[in-house]
């Protein structure tokens, strides 16, 4: 069995295969580039002091039902704020849509596409383990839940092509699925953005859309309390531009090298196999985000007032709108009304500003590697549903694609989720085979959402790069229970 272990990256991957390996025995040690811990959990004062903004993620779907994080018993270490309303959807016309969390209540909204919503969204929330579970690892694997599996990739069939145009019969509930799948920052419609957008939905209505008391912060705090708490160590301010430069041990030894940052990394070792260092220069990167964070001198005054009951608001407009703004950014083209992905955590966290102040936190889909700055379409896309806002700002913050990748080396072009999400790219992620996290070069890992499951804070990625390495080094299969012991 391996001794020690050094994690490249204190993202939540990072992070969750560091947790994993420190409580198997190793000695634990994690590098991290910036001053401080979390790569795409991280909270900051970007703006005025008192108001705290999510850097990177802000509402965390995935975590909550994540398999590992549910093991290590996050639930217990951060304090997860769920709303009655998932996500909402403004139109220019009539009342906005809403995902509440209960479903029958969000059918009820939607009039006479109820049903329909119902048929599509219930089923899949019911399962939702059994979704997760499918969805957790990769798809070159069977299913473990096969009914539920068909169940998934029958409606993913349906809304990944153009039968999806003919799913409902109102402005608002297209739109309403339309803005969960624009998450995917892939072309719409195709089989991936159906696939995250019905994964998302059902997630809206089972453990519901949270935000963590405080900010995405809790989330690596809790994870690093982990590691520490099982003797691993975490040095920040260290930045690692190349394998060969860094003194991780002997692989010979079974020491192990974990890395949570971009696959562009392992081109820097020697040795690398070129047939697997031409995989990954193959592997491709999707559009980038240009965000902006706002601390604002009072609520977001949206026209429809039960918007501000959802921390996360879908700006677009309707269906054939974000359809037509998403292949804009493909085309490498910046939208002149962008889909703009919102959330505006005081409706639900108090701790995020100062009393009657609050923050909000949107980002809009760039080009890869786009230098320009879109604050000015992000804010017209938010005062077109939110007449005023602009009078409420404070102080803005923002950071373009290219700022962001200066930043976190991980997000290549600004790209926020690992690599282009195609469904080809699910597969080759970034290789193809039955153990993507295990590198051509001994004892060495990649553990980010570059590697199956993908994008989204859930740890898994980590948690199979952590587990494969120590399944190597026994000899044996390791599980979930055999670390962290089994759910209650």
């Amino acid at each position: 069995m391996a001794a020690h272990a050094t994690v490249v990256g204190s993202g939540p991957n990072g992070l969750t295969a560091a947790a994993t390996l420190a409580r198997a025995g190793l000695r634990v040690r994690v590098l991290e580039a910036a001053d401080g811990i979390g790569g795409g959990v991280r909270t900051e004062a970007l703006t005025l002091p008192g108001f705290r903004h999510d850097v990177c993620s802000a509402v965390h779907p995935a975590a909550l039902a994540s398999p590992v994080f549910r093991a290590m018993r996050l639930d217990q270490r951060v304090s997860w704020l769920i709303p009655e309303a998932s996500y909402a959807h403004p139109l220019d016309h009539g009342p906005a849509a809403i995902a509440w969390r209960d479903v029958d209540r969000a059918a009820q909204d939607l009039g006479v596409d109820g049903r329909a919503w119902l048929a599509m969204t219930r089923p899949l929330a019911r399962h939702i383990d059994e979704l997760t579970a499918v969805t957790s690892d990769q798809l070159i694997r069977m299913p473990q839940h096969p009914l539920t599996a068909l169940r998934y990739g029958i409606r993913v069939l349906e809304q990944g092509t153009r039968l999806g145009s003919q799913s409902f019969r109102t402005p608002r509930a297209a739109a309403l699925m339309a803005g969960a799948m624009a998450h995917a920052n892939t072309w719409m419609p195709s089989l991936a953005s159906a696939a995250a957008g019905l994964l998302l939905a059902a997630h809206g209505h089972a453990g519901g859309w949270p935000v963590p008391r405080g900010g995405a912060q809790a989330i690596a705090d809790a994870l690093a309390d982990d590691i520490r708490a099982h003797g691993g160590v975490i040095e920040t301010g260290v930045r690692v531009t190349a394998l060969d430069d860094l003194d991780w041990g002997d692989p010979r030894a079974g020491d192990l090298l974990i890395l949570d940052t971009s696959p562009r990394l392992l081109l820097t070792a020697s040795g690398l196999p070129a047939r697997y260092a031409g995989a990954i220069r193959r592997y491709r990167y999707g559009p980038g985000v240009m965000k902006i964070d706002v601390a604002l001198d009072g609520p977001v005054p949206w026209r429809d007032p039960e918007v501000g009951r959802a921390p996360t608001v879908h700006l677009g407009g309707t269906r054939e709108e974000i359809i037509a703004a998403e292949r804009e950014v493909l085309r490498r083209r910046i939208p002149r009304r962008p889909f703009v992905l919102a959330v505006q955590p005081s409706v639900i966290d108090p701790t995020r500003a100062p009393a009657g102040k609050a923050v909000l936190w949107a980002y809009t889909h760039v080009p890869l590697g786009s230098p320009v700055d879109a604050t000015d379409a992000i804010l017209a896309q938010i005062e077109r549903f939110a007449p005023g806002v602009r009078d409420r700002i404070l102080a803005l913050h923002s950071s373009t694609a290219v700022q962001r990748a200066h930043l976190n080396p991980a997000e290549i072009g600004g790209d926020i989720s690992g690599g282009a999400f195609t469904i080809a790219q699910a597969v080759r992620r970034p290789v193809v085979s039955r153990h993507p996290w295990r590198t051509p070069l001994p004892g060495v890992y990649l553990a980010s959402a570059s590697t199956p499951p993908g994008p989204a804070v859930h740890g898994m990625s980590g948690w199979h790069a952590a587990r494969t390495a120590l399944g190597d080094a026994a000899g044996v299969p390791i599980s979930l229970g055999d670390l962290f012991g089994e759910l209650d």
